[in-house]
């Protein structure tokens, strides 16, 4: 693969429905976000089925910074893989009263010879990721690839499909649950250990700035309130692609500032 087109695929957008993003509860590790999120990106915008994506490991390894001379990567993406498709996600219906079980994916093969992993979504995620007209997030999937957090991938598409708003305010519990990360009781632990470390890979690592203010009611914290504003700045967009850049590309050529012309 060119340093041209590893640029463009790194630049694909992710676009997926606002129920999937605001209304799902799931719990996927940082590679297997990264894969299913590199596979969206493969999405094209005129596509009404799901086409059987062709998922290549030293090209994946490439785009998400991984030592393709590594020899566990082949067994671990294959290890990865296969949790992803014995996993699935619910989905909450608008008024919260039902949920609804979706699997990711209908099936992978795995060609050993050539290093290529075949992998088709589940046709039911049809609503989600195909034809959106309204009701969308999208972003380049640039942005989610240097994070090490599965709290700072899923807190930055939730938070990104709220940027219009400015502000949103969560209860501490339902956070909690879209985050997946209920198992922490204590408000400081999922502070130090959640918010803190998803909050500053966001501002690190996307095109968002993200501040937050803990709600309080009485001595209790009850809330977390979250103010989104863009990164318009070129000065600050161009030291975020760097912070990408010095993660994904560490000993090579400065791939970021080719994108868009420098944009």
């Amino acid at each position: 693969m060119s340093e041209e087109n590893l640029t463009v695929m790194r630049t694909y957008k992710v676009i997926k429905s606002n129920d999937i993003i605001q209304k799902a509860r799931f719990q996927l590790s940082v590679q297997e976000q990264k894969i299913i999120l590199y596979l969206i990106s493969k999405i094209k915008p005129r596509d009404k089925d799901f086409k059987n994506n062709v998922f290549d490991i030293k090209d994946f390894c490439k785009i998400c910074g991984i030592d393709i001379h590594n020899g566990k990567n082949y067994i671990n993406l294959k290890e990865t893989i296969k949790k992803l498709a014995d996993k699935s996600i619910w989905v909450k219906s608008d008024d919260g009263n039902r949920e609804t079980l979706y699997r990711w994916l209908s099936y992978a093969v795995i060609d050993k010879k050539s290093g290529e992993i075949q992998i088709q979504f589940h046709e039911l995620m049809k609503p989600f990721l195909l034809e959106l007209k309204s009701s969308f997030t999208q972003y380049e999937l640039l942005y989610i690839l240097a994070m090490q957090s599965q709290y700072g991938i899923r807190l930055y598409e939730i938070l990104k499909s709220y940027e219009f708003k400015k502000e949103i305010l969560f209860n501490l519990e339902e956070l909690k649950e879209r985050l997946m990360a209920k198992n922490y009781d204590i408000y400081n632990s999922f502070k130090r250990r959640v918010l803190e470390i998803a909050i500053r890979e966001i501002n690190d690592f996307s095109d968002i700035n993200v501040q937050y203010e803990p709600i309080k009611n009485a001595k209790k914290i009850e809330g977390i309130k979250f103010l989104i504003s863009p990164k318009v700045d070129l000065d600050e967009r161009l030291q975020t692609w760097k912070r990408i850049d010095d993660i994904l590309n560490p000993d090579g050529e400065s791939l970021i500032e080719k994108i868009d012309g420098g944009n």
